[in-house]
């Protein structure tokens, strides 16, 4: 499957799985000549085409489609400099994720050994306006050591090195915010002990 068709598909299973909806959230992937692939600006995801998707180099410049480039281009071209493992990125605005988001709270709790030695504690950035510097500044304290962040007030990025697994951390790190949810409604979540998460810490190693 070529990049322009992963794209396609994992936008589209951010919308039926209710991560983004209409022209919300953005997918990116860097190409093997180091320019960046990514949903345009006001794409609905649900039915998007190639014509949708353009190639932009790392000034912001769109050298491949006709459409405008995305409102968070910068957040993407950011994660892109700062990591150069990272290969993809997915930002959307899943439900129970933004939810701790615009709650101004992190999923930092260690109460799943899976979600811990796969991502660890999962941070919250501080609010950056949408489409401006002041985003890719909010996650610069995260960004080397996490591959997904809460962004305050506005929803989830995650990132990998492949769009598969961009796309997994996104469904991991939702269905972790819900369980979070679902469990303060029954008094709250059970931390895992030092002791136990010593041995995750063995695992990781």
């Amino acid at each position: 499957m070529s990049l322009k068709s992963k794209l396609i598909f994992f936008s589209k299973q951010c919308y039926s799985n209710g991560f983004i909806k209409a022209t919300d959230g953005n997918l990116s992937v860097r190409t093997r000549k180091n320019f960046i692939l990514i949903t345009s600006a006001n794409t609905h995801k649900r039915n998007l085409t190639q014509t949708d998707l353009i190639k932009v180099d790392f000034k912001g410049k769109v050298v491949q489609g006709k459409r405008k480039n995305s409102t968070e281009f910068k957040l993407h071209k950011f994660i892109y400099e700062q990591r150069k493992d990272v290969k993809a990125i997915v930002h959307t605005h899943a439900k129970f994720s933004s939810a701790f988001a615009v709650a101004g709270l992190s999923l930092s709790k260690i109460v799943l050994p899976e979600i811990y030695i796969k991502l660890g504690k999962i941070p919250l950035a501080k609010y950056g306006t949408p489409s401006t510097d002041e985003l890719p500044k909010s996650i610069e304290p995260f960004v080397k050591d996490h591959n997904a962040i809460l962004l305050a007030n506005h929803g989830l990025v995650t990132f990998g090195k492949n769009l598969e697994e961009a796309y997994d951390l996104t469904e991991k790190v939702e269905q972790f915010a819900e369980i979070c949810f679902y469990a303060r409604m029954l008094g709250g979540e059970k931390e895992l002990t030092k002791v136990q998460v010593k041995k995750l810490d063995e695992l990781k190693q």
